[in-house]
């Protein structure tokens, strides 16, 4: 059954603005600097005490890469000194040991995700290393979701082979074009062949699911380059895919101003590029979850969006629920059921922070009862493509077409192009409205107007 009649990119273009991925609401721009280390320490205890066995998600940052990709938007630092990774691993196991031993030993950890940087860029040593001293310090649910980010470019069988011994079961690797121009142009030179050994291994090891990431909109890209790479990943046949609008922010990320801005494909090209590989990927059997992330419809994550189970935290969407978020290493976040909380991004104040044994907490968010109202709102709306208004009148006591007036009125547009319909006891995102679901979500974000006025921080949603 195909998800998609027509793809219209006029109509796309219309929605094509600034707008969060909704990995948290509010969004992290929100996090203020009076939610310190301090704060962030009360925070644990509490929550340690009244939610004693609630499940745990821990996500551990590996900023460090071999080379600089020039598209990056990630908080990474390039190094070729072995001894800075082991200097950093270190601070990294004394931060986890100053977090650990508050928490409850009844907690199990049902997520673990190492991200980055490249955790692969660790010896096959460091990884056991590392992950053993979790495991020693967390107790790990029997169907946990264990996933790493990795760079097939200097990966081995052995890489491979070590995080499956500690534990994980997932793998996550950027391909984003294999168009040897592209590859060039951002500096990121990875032939076919690496990405098709990384798949192979992680099948002969037992990984229980394989996404690839792709960037449409990257330099040189054309609509017949960016269709020969989908054909190729096609064949792979990763279990999850995800194909990411380019955010090209030179004023945030300045070494992007390395990229030609005449290079890069027109809006117009780059919705075409997006149809094309939207109608390819659906036609291989691969079922849109939503926005830019694709999966075969035997996936967990197809399972769960249809039976409604589905989570979107910051490492995006999950089948774990109802965790408590614990981030470490610079410039992670974590998120309790009632606070945000996130680590400098400055290498050095990590490291001085965790020196005075302290927490390196510098920013973060209380939520209030509006906050929490929208959240729900919003979530149901990422991944279940549309939210039941009664539950939601029910859990809070409000009425939703009350509570969320504004809201409908700024549905209208989005309802007569027939990418919602607004029933009087749901809201379904209808058809293409899955391809721009971060501008329906938008409509319930009480922040968002203020947030895209003061300053351009949000990648396209199209």
């Amino acid at each position: 059954m195909s998800q998609f009649k027509v793809i219209d990119v006029d109509v796309l273009g219309k929605y094509s603005g600034p707008g969060p991925r909704y990995t948290s609401y509010p969004s992290a721009p929100l996090f203020s600097s009076a939610f310190g280390s301090g704060r962030y320490r009360q925070e644990i205890i509490r929550t340690n005490s009244s939610n004693e066995a609630s499940p745990l998600s821990l996500y551990v940052h590996l900023p460090f890469c071999d080379t600089l990709c020039y598209f990056c938007g990630c908080t990474m630092l390039v190094t070729h000194s072995k001894e800075r990774i082991a200097e950093y691993n270190e601070y990294l196991k004394k931060e986890i040991g100053l977090v650990a031993p508050l928490l409850s030993s009844r907690r199990r950890v049902a997520q673990l995700h190492w991200g980055g940087g490249t955790p692969s860029y660790l010896s096959p040593d460091e990884i056991k290393d590392l992950g053993m001293h979790i495991a020693d310090r967390f107790t790990y649910d029997a169907d946990i979701e264990a996933g790493v980010e990795i760079d097939p470019r200097g990966l081995t069988y052995d890489h491979m082979k070590a995080f499956r011994e500690v534990g994980f079961n997932r793998v996550s690797m950027g391909v984003q074009d294999f168009d040897p121009r592209v590859q060039q142009a951002v500096n990121r030179i990875q032939p076919e062949r690496l990405t098709r050994d990384a798949v192979q291994w992680s099948r002969e090891l037992g990984f229980k699911s394989i996404n690839i990431d792709l960037i449409y909109g990257l330099p040189y890209q054309t609509l017949e380059s960016f269709e020969k790479t989908v054909d190729i990943i096609i064949d792979i046949s990763p279990d999850r895919i995800a194909v990411f609008n380019y955010a090209y922010v030179p004023w945030l990320k300045p070494h992007q101003r390395i990229i030609a801005e005449a290079a890069l494909p027109s809006p117009e090209l780059k919705l075409h590029i997006f149809k094309r590989t939207i109608e390819k990927l659906v036609a291989a059997g691969y079922w849109n979850i939503g926005m830019d992330h694709f999966a075969k419809q035997s996936d967990e994550l197809a399972i769960a969006q249809r039976n409604k189970t589905l989570y979107r935290n910051f490492q995006g969407y999950s089948t774990k629920a109802g965790c408590d978020l614990y981030g470490f290493g610079m410039s992670a976040i974590g998120h309790f059921r009632e606070t945000y909380h996130q680590n400098t991004k400055v290498l050095r104040d990590y490291y001085s922070a965790l020196q005075r044994n302290s927490l390196a907490t510098v920013v973060g968010y209380q939520m209030t009862e509006d906050d929490h109202i929208r959240k729900d709102v919003i979530m149901r709306i990422m991944c279940d493509m549309g939210v039941e208004k009664l539950p939601i009148e029910e859990r809070y006591g409000i009425r939703f077409d009350e509570y969320f007036a504004d809201a409908l009125v700024k549905l209208k547009p989005l309802e007569e192009d027939d990418l919602v319909i607004v029933e009087p006891d749901r809201i379904v995102v209808n058809g293409m409205g899955r391809l721009v679901v971060r501008n329906i979500a938008m409509c319930f974000d009480a922040y968002i107007d203020k947030m895209i006025q003061e300053k351009p921080i949000f990648s396209r949603t199209v």
